[in-house]
């Protein structure tokens, strides 16, 4: 009875875990939708943009203590613009160097599987040698994040939680408009529907194919500042994270935009909901996201709103 009275607690506590999946997955979808691959380093474009963040607001804010109250919405703006600008950095650099020569010479796929692969042991090692991934360390705790809100259905929103949803669901409104009303979006969508007709049509290919790299990647390095600033930082930072947003993608329907959005909020509730169950336990949440790919795997390989990037748009 108490797990039934703490559903609303759990839901709350999803929603704004699916949010920074959400935004992670999209980055998958957007790769993969334009160059049918999967990009297994963007879980290193998360944790880059999130130490790239930390490194901003720790210099910019110190401890936190002595940040008046006025200052923190700016701050909050600067964290997660200096997240999205290292992720997109990194994501730019890997286009350059790890993928874009394969594609000009072309590769096969399992070339660039390959190549995705040492990529992201190259920055999940140069990582560790350099910043010894922060472990146990937090960003500044430079305005109150548990301070209750509001409340609904009996559960307590807070204010850490409320600024995740929020930025989360700005910025993927704002990728589904760019990528369906603009003329880079509607590049995006040429190139993933038929990449040699786009380029006959005028499109310049690989200035495409690098803005989407880029665009997910700011994607990834934004939701790096939002789980930073929930959460402290552990050696599986980006692993474990990219992983579920992988999932959240395929769920979603791998390749198609509001697909992943949907999939990453999904995932974040059941992963919120299952594991409290008696039966189940605390310790199984990070299966759950395993056991939702191999269904959707099994049950709908395609997902849950198909796979094609033109009709996310």
């Amino acid at each position: 009875m108490n797990y039934v009275h703490q559903i609303p607690d759990y839901v709350v506590l999803g929603l704004t875990r699916g949010s920074m999946y959400a935004l992670i997955a999209l980055g998958y979808t957007l790769v993969y939708g334009v160059l049918q691959l999967i990009n297994f380093a963007h879980s290193e474009v998360f944790m880059s943009g999130c130490f790239g963040s930390y490194i901003v607001v720790h210099a910019v804010v110190g401890d936190g203590k002595a940040l008046p109250s006025w200052a923190v919405p700016f701050v909050l703006l600067l964290g997660t613009l200096a997240g999205a600008l290292c992720g997109a950095a990194i994501a730019w650099a890997l286009e350059r160097i790890a993928y874009r020569p394969l594609r000009r010479r072309g590769a096969p796929k399992l070339a660039f599987l390959i190549s995705a692969i040492g990529a992201s042991f190259f920055l999940s090692n140069l990582a560790g040698k350099l910043f010894n991934r922060f472990n146990g360390n937090s960003f500044p705790t430079y305005f109150k994040t548990d301070r209750v809100l509001f409340t609904v259905f009996g559960a307590d929103v807070r204010v850490l939680q409320v600024i995740i949803v929020l930025a989360a669901a700005i910025i993927m409104v704002a990728l589904d408009r760019l990528v369906s009303r603009t003329k880079l979006g509607r590049g995006i969508r040429g190139v993933a529907e038929d990449a040699p007709t786009a380029a006959l049509m005028g499109i310049d290919i690989d200035r495409t194919i690098s803005m989407t790299f880029v665009i997910g990647g700011a994607l990834a390095g934004a939701a790096g500042f939002l789980f930073g600033t929930a959460f402290s930082f552990s050696n599986t930072i980006g692993f474990n994270q990219g992983n579920k947003a992988f999932a959240a993608a395929v769920l979603g329907g791998i390749g198609n935009i509001r697909g992943a959005m949907m999939g990453g909020l999904l995932l974040g509730i059941v992963e919120a909901l299952v594991p409290p169950l008696s039966f189940v336990g605390i310790q199984w949440t990070d299966v759950v996201s395993f056991v939702v790919l191999v269904l959707v795997l099994i049950i709908r390989p395609t997902g849950i709103l198909g796979e094609r990037l033109g009709r996310a748009a």
